[in-house]
């Protein structure tokens, strides 16, 4: 079971978190903050493997309590969930270690598979953040092209994945099952010597791979 803690300063947004995660089975809400410090002391006190946090709450603010919650011994995956998409949160979100980042309007199948992607040690950004933020998250030089030794089928999967298709999308488009699509992934976060999703989606766009 995946413990989750929510932390939104807003009641009815906690409320709806709470209703779509409790409907999955393999989910259990275990605590509610409504601020960043009491998000940082459910943490240490309840043990969740996920944290599902705003950003913007009253004293300390969510981009604080992730530091604080991700710099601790076998922390918590933190997901960071605002309506505000910008390239300051995101960037702040990922450099304070959030294992992803979803605004308020991805829908509730997209919260879900945030929850397990940070459980199972992956990070998702939402797929409405867009082409200009992913490509700045790349930075650097070009990655020239170079394949790194990746089949056909995975150059396939990380163009899905840059372009923002969940694993269950990819798993449909492909006519694969969802646990071909998480072993790719794990091949291909191997063979780039990245850590996550977001990384390969990095990749991708300093390879050129997409546009």
């Amino acid at each position: 079971m995946i413990g989750v803690v929510i932390a939104d300063d807003h009641e009815m947004v906690r409320a709806g978190f709470r209703m779509v995660l409790e409907a999955e089975g393999d989910i259990s809400v275990i605590g509610i903050a409504g601020n960043g410090e009491d998000a940082v002391n459910a943490a240490k006190r309840l043990n969740p493997a996920v944290v599902l946090m705003d950003i913007r709450m009253p004293g300390m603010n969510g981009l604080e309590a992730t530091r604080l919650i991700t710099a601790t011994p076998d922390a918590p995956r933190v997901v960071v969930v605002t309506t505000f998409d910008t390239d300051e949160y995101l960037r702040s979100a990922l450099q304070a270690g959030a294992s992803g980042f979803l605004l308020k309007d991805a829908g509730p199948r997209l919260l879900v598979e945030a929850v397990r992607a940070a459980a199972d040690g992956d990070a998702l950004v939402s797929p409405s953040i867009t082409v200009r933020l992913l490509g700045e998250l790349a930075g650097g030089p070009s990655a020239g092209g170079t394949r790194h030794n990746l089949s056909d089928r995975e150059l396939e999967i990380v163009v899905a994945i840059a372009r923002g298709r969940t694993n269950v999308e990819i798993a449909a488009d492909l006519f694969v099952s969802l646990s071909t699509v998480k072993t790719h992934a794990r091949s291909i976060s191997v063979k780039l010597g990245v850590r996550n999703r977001v990384e390969i989606a990095a990749w991708a766009w300093r390879a050129r791979l997409v546009r």
